[in-house]
């Protein structure tokens, strides 16, 4: 069982930055990879980000590639998505979760993850 809880969103200017937080609870934290996605009003849930147990994979998708960057710290049980040059499109309520052992399908597909945390809102002004 791994709890999570996602930090560090906010309402932030065209072109800056934010940096998002994960926490995780739960000595298996380790093991699971761990994504990130993104549901704007209206819109469907959509992958952003993907880092793997032990951080020597990533994966992006192409909106956000170059400007977001996950990282994970195992000892700390945390994941951390940053977020550079942010755009109005940008503006969503952000999910952690982490991936099933089991998984089939690609890390870009939410139903391949267990556990998901309850979302903090990032919120681009142009």
């Amino acid at each position: 069982q791994v709890q999570l809880v996602e930090s560090g969103g906010g309402l932030v200017q065209a072109g800056g930055s934010l940096r998002l937080s994960c926490e995780a609870s739960g000595r298996t934290f380790s093991s699971y990879g761990m994504g990130w996605f993104r549901q704007a009003p209206g819109k469907e849930r959509a992958f952003v980000a993907y880092i793997t147990w032990n951080g020597d994979r990533t994966n992006y998708a192409n909106s956000v590639k170059g400007r977001f960057t996950i990282s994970r710290d195992n000892v700390k049980n945390t994941v951390t998505l940053q977020m550079n040059s942010l755009k109005p499109e940008d503006t969503a309520v952000y999910y952690c979760a982490a991936r099933r052992s089991t998984a089939r399908l690609g890390d870009y597909v939410p139903s391949e993850y267990s556990y998901w945390g309850q979302g903090t809102q990032v919120t681009v002004s142009s």
